[in-house]
């Protein structure tokens, strides 16, 4: 069974300021005023905040006394960071997953089907949402909560967006090469936690 992800206003909000960045609505080096985003989404300033905190925690903004918050002039090197991390911890949730992944790979497939129509038509935002939603659900697979909320708390939707939609990561094809790891799962393959290792290592922006 698949559980629904809740996004909670703080994640939509948070979303939304990601995109900001993304698209060049918020520049390096430009301030973010917590206040005009809560006027113009219409909410409190207190979930713009917790969502700006957490950006923050992530580098991806930064504050200062009395100059407020304001975009960090991020690199490719900067985004690069977490995946060594975030792929030692896929290593792990694949190992764990790999006897409940070859008998079922269901939760998997339909983000692999919603890849090869986005690398179709060249949406980046579709190959952003459902590369993010297969590695989340392998890594829910392992049935582990501490690596799971480990996983979360790397920013993953966050990091993806940027190298995917920001820096222009280009892979060869975002349906093939997870396909590939489906297969990889079916047929039991020794070597699964490396192969998925491998390809989240290969998916980082290059400095």
């Amino acid at each position: 069974m698949t559980i629904p992800v809740v996004h909670s206003l703080r994640d939509q909000i948070r979303e939304h300021i990601v995109e900001g960045i993304v698209s060049g609505r918020w520049k390096p080096g430009e301030r973010i005023v917590e206040r005009r985003i809560a006027t113009e989404l219409e909410v409190s300033q207190t979930p713009v905040r917790e969502a700006l905190r957490e950006l923050e925690s992530l580098r991806l903004i930064e504050s200062a006394p009395n100059k407020g918050v304001r975009v960090r002039n991020l690199t490719a090197a900067d985004l690069e960071e977490s995946y060594p991390v975030r792929a030692g911890l896929e290593q792990i949730a694949a190992e764990l997953a790999a006897g409940r992944l070859a008998e079922d790979c269901t939760t998997l497939e339909p983000h692999v089907s919603a890849l090869y129509e986005a690398d179709r038509t060249g949406d980046s935002a579709g190959q952003v949402r459902h590369t993010v939603a297969f590695h989340r659900e392998l890594v829910r697979a392992a049935g582990n909560g501490v690596l799971l909320h480990t996983w979360e708390g790397l920013g993953i939707e966050v990091f993806t967006a940027l190298s995917i939609r920001w820096l222009g990561t280009v892979q060869k094809s975002y349906a093939e090469e997870h396909q590939d790891l489906v297969e990889a799962f079916r047929r039991r393959d020794p070597e699964i936690g490396s192969l998925v290792k491998a390809h989240v290592l290969g998916c980082a922006p290059r400095a």
